[in-house]
């Protein structure tokens, strides 16, 4: 009898330990491998990530009571309906983005089973096969999967270490192979991926260009897009750089050594890692730092944090205000797009339409025609390709379906971004559907930025629906504090509950939906 319970306890450990490592490299995935992200998504979610640690009770219990064969077996029953909680626990779910299985994955699933067989054998070598140590063995490793991840990872980092080396060296070899590419650096706490696609059009059609696929804006981002499609015959290249810590935006100059920069914008974003607006300024100035002397340089002078830390000199700027060397004005909004015209420093003048939406929008497009005018190309010959621009995808996207028009801003959201997205969706006239799960990596601001989103929110919207209860409490008290009818105020547990109740509410307006912002699993 007991041996049964011995074989099924441990072929559950077994499916436990597969199914929680799953999960745990999942979360590191999300969290791009840094172990900042994954011990803040084990510190939010503690049933994850704790509740398998108190199996250890149950069989510290059946060493105290070993010679009781009533109470191991009764310890025995318990240990097996609790590993079959973790296999629950660990079931996978439904995902937004799924686990990808990478060639870095695989390493370290291979080293993660490596240590559970050299656990094994040491057991082995030590006591002999005998069911009782094998049986603990196995039942902690089950316990102890979202820790044996992390220390696959830590033995693995030279290897990674190693492996990133071979690929920037062979990545910087094939640049130098191409003397006559102009490199074009693209950053900003906000605002750097849609320019980057806005270039793309406008100066494709005059150049063969390449740029980095959507938010490939990591150093092995970049240097993964440069090895798998970098061509002999590209004019220009098109690096979006990202950022999360100092240094990161000189790590990718170093790199592809690029010879024009475009400073989008300045904010707080991702100040959970950078700590202050200062750190955040002075890593964006990094792309500037490593341009040639006297290269062309761009940036938006309608920006408050350019101007207040002079970020704009030496540069051309571009924006509404009154003083840009590029300025887009008499703007004209609807619910099909925008018109405006951008005066140029040659004195070159010309109206432009675009089918995107948001005034920053209109900003970013003025800095892609600012870019593409200084590379050659007149005013009067980008008119058809900002026509033709298509939004970056989930950022203030309009799709329309029958009486409803989504406005999809789900990518990434700032307290800048939200800001603009809010008053974009204040112009359109419908029934006003705001969806959000709220800001994240924000630091210390967090609760303050969502609060004043749900206070912004709670006056021009005539629906707040919140994505996940504890990670928008804080826009609920901004919504709460005001004289926002608490009946059109719904807190949903994910997004397709979110959408459900938008659906089922009844109007005979249209309905304009702003999806704002869409968190990672490892945030829900």
């Amino acid at each position: 009898m007991i041996n049964a319970f011995f074989i099924l306890i441990f072929v559950t450990a077994l499916a436990a330990i597969t199914l929680g490592v799953r999960h745990e490299l999942h979360m590191f995935q999300q969290g791009s491998y840094q172990y900042r992200s994954y011990w803040r998504y084990m510190k939010t979610h503690p049933v994850m990530t704790l509740l398998p640690l108190t199996g250890v009770i149950p069989l510290a219990a059946c060493g105290i009571a070993s010679k009781t064969l009533a109470a191991v077996t009764v310890i025995l029953v318990f240990e097996l309906l609790y590993l079959l909680l973790l296999v629950l626990l660990y079931w996978p779910k439904a995902a937004k983005k799924k686990l990808v299985i990478t060639a870095r994955v695989k390493r370290l699933i291979a080293t993660t089973a490596v240590l559970y067989v050299l656990a094994c054998l040491a057991v082995q070598l030590t006591v002999g096969i005998f069911w009782w140590p094998l049986f603990i063995l196995v039942a902690l490793g089950a316990m102890l999967s979202p820790y044996v991840v992390l220390l696959a990872n830590l033995i693995n980092r030279p290897i990674e270490k190693g492996i990133n080396r071979h690929y920037i060296q062979d990545a910087r070899r094939m640049l130098k192979a191409c003397p006559d590419l102009k490199i074009i650096g693209i950053t900003g706490s906000y605002g750097k991926t849609s320019v980057k696609y806005y270039l793309e059009t406008l100066l494709g059609a005059q150049f063969d260009v390449l740029k980095t696929p959507e938010s490939f804006n990591t150093p092995m981002g970049v240097v993964k897009t440069i090895r798998g499609s970098l061509r002999a015959t590209h004019e220009i290249f098109l690096c979006e750089m990202g950022a999360r810590h100092v240094g990161d935006i000189k790590e990718i100059c170093d790199i592809v050594d690029p010879q024009i920069g475009v400073i989008t914008s300045l904010g707080y974003q991702h100040l959970e890692t950078f700590k202050s607006l200062d750190n955040i300024v002075g890593t964006k100035r990094e792309l500037f730092d490593a341009l040639p002397q006297g290269a062309p340089r761009f940036v938006s002078g309608d920006n408050e944090f350019v101007k207040q830390y002079g970020v704009d000199q030496g540069a051309v700027t571009y924006g509404l205000g009154e003083g840009n060397t590029y300025r887009a004005c008499d703007l004209e909004y609807s619910e099909k797009g925008a018109t405006f015209w951008v005066q140029a420093p040659d004195g070159s003048r010309e109206r432009f339409t675009t089918r995107l939406l948001g005034e920053h929008n209109v900003i970013n497009i003025t800095g892609a025609i600012a870019v593409a005018h200084e590379l050659g190309i007149p005013l009067d010959k980008l008119k058809l390709p900002v026509h033709r621009l298509e939004g970056a995808p989930h950022r203030l996207q309009p799709i329309a379906r029958g009486n409803t028009v989504i406005i999809d801003d789900a990518y990434n959201s700032n307290p800048n971004g939200a800001h603009m997205a809010l008053k974009t969706l204040e112009r359109f006239t419908g029934l006003r559907i705001l969806v959000t799960p709220g800001m994240v990596e924000l630091g210390e601001q967090e609760d303050h930025y969502n609060y004043e989103l749900g206070k912004e929110a709670a006056r021009c919207c005539d629906y707040i629906v919140l994505v996940g209860r504890k990670q928008t409490e804080s826009i609920q008290r901004g919504v709460t504090d005001t004289d926002f009818d608490r009946q059109r105020l719904y807190v949903a547990e994910n997004l397709q509950d979110a959408m459900n109740y938008v659906n089922a509410i009844e109007t005979d307006r249209k309905k304009i939906v702003l999806l704002e912002n869409d968190l990672p699993d490892s945030y829900l």
